[in-house]
Formats: C-alpha cells, sequence, structure tokens
C-alpha cells in the first residue's frame, strides 16, 4: 500500500500526541517522518523514539534545533543531540539550505543559507513500512474519545440524536 507525504505526517503527527508530545514537538515530527520516509530511511529510529515518548528525541530534537538557530554566530549552532538520520530528517524540514557538519571537536554545527532556500521535491507517495504505520496508528488511536453513551452525552461525535 502507498501512503501520501501528507497522510504521513498527520499520521506521525498524531501518533506523538497519542504518546504525549506537546503539539508544536507533534507537527515537528510528523513533518520530519515524512521526509525521513520519502528519502528512504531506515524506519528502526523511527520506531525507537515513538517508544521513548512523552521524553525523547521527538521533545528534544526541535528545542536543540530552535537554540543552534537563535545563535548571531556559526560557532554558537552547535546542535547538542546526537548525529543520525533523524536529526538530519528534522533539518530537512527548515525552510532554507541547512547542513549539518561535524566540528573539529566532533560536536555538530547548523550551517545556514538564509539567502537559499530549501529545493522542493521528493516522492509524492511512500511505500511500505507497514510496522511502522500500524504502530503510529495505534497511538494516534489514543487521541480519540472512547465510544460510549457517556461520551455521546458529553458531546462526542454526533451526540445521541445522529439524524444524518
Amino acid at each position: 500500500m502507498t501512503w501520501s507525504v501528507t497522510e504521513i505526517a498527520t499520521l506521525a503527527t498524531k501518533a506523538a500526541r497519542g504518546g504525549g508530545a506537546p503539539p508544536e514537538q507533534a507537527m515537528r515530527f510528523g513533518q520530519a517522518v515524512a521526509i525521513h520516509l520519502q528519502k528512504n530511511r531506515a524506519t528502526a529510529a523511527l520506531m525507537t523514539v515513538l517508544d521513548a515518548l512523552p521524553e525523547g528525541p521527538i521533545l528534544n530534537f526541535p528545542l536543540a534545533i530552535d537554540q543552534a538557530l537563535a545563535a548571531t554566530e556559526d560557532a554558537d549552532r552547535y546542535v547538542d543531540a546526537p548525529d543520525g538520520e533523524l536529526l538530519t530528517s528534522y533539518i530537512e524540514t527548515l525552510p532554507f539550505e541547512t547542513h549539518l557538519v561535524v566540528s573539529e571537536n566532533g560536536g555538530l554545527l547548523l550551517k545556514l543559507s538564509h539567502d537559499a532556500p530549501r529545493a522542493k521535491g521528493g516522492a509524492k507517495r511512500i511505500e511500505g513500512c507497514a510496522a511502522l504505520i500500524e504502530k503510529m496508528t495505534e497511538m494516534a488511536e489514543k487521541t480519540l474519545v472512547p465510544e460510549s453513551e457517556s461520551s455521546r452525552l458529553s458531546g462526542a461525535g454526533a451526540g445521541l440524536t445522529d439524524n444524518d
């Protein structure tokens, strides 16, 4: 089965919310997952970070990137996060050309090109990753209200008078 990039991003966002991530970090995770899968990167890292919720890289990567972007000099743009494909996918969600380079001391520096917009493109449909889709679907379902008489009385769904 194939999935659109938007379907993947939305499902990943809902999965992160179901795992306890705040809305902003969940949305950025969804964008990173879409890019990660478009580039045919390994899904094992995605499964691992979903298992780490409500802690871990889904919360930490966006904060580390924002902190690096706020720095005034290139030397200060150190990203306090481990190297990896998922971090690269997060970086590739930014609207301008950005690259991670290893500094002399082994840390990661964020190199920016504000004048150069990031090239658009990539696969429009994503194939495979059935185990990841299943895991994200299970986690996304945690954001839904269980179907019951009391939930309908509280206003969930169409209520008790569904006359469509």
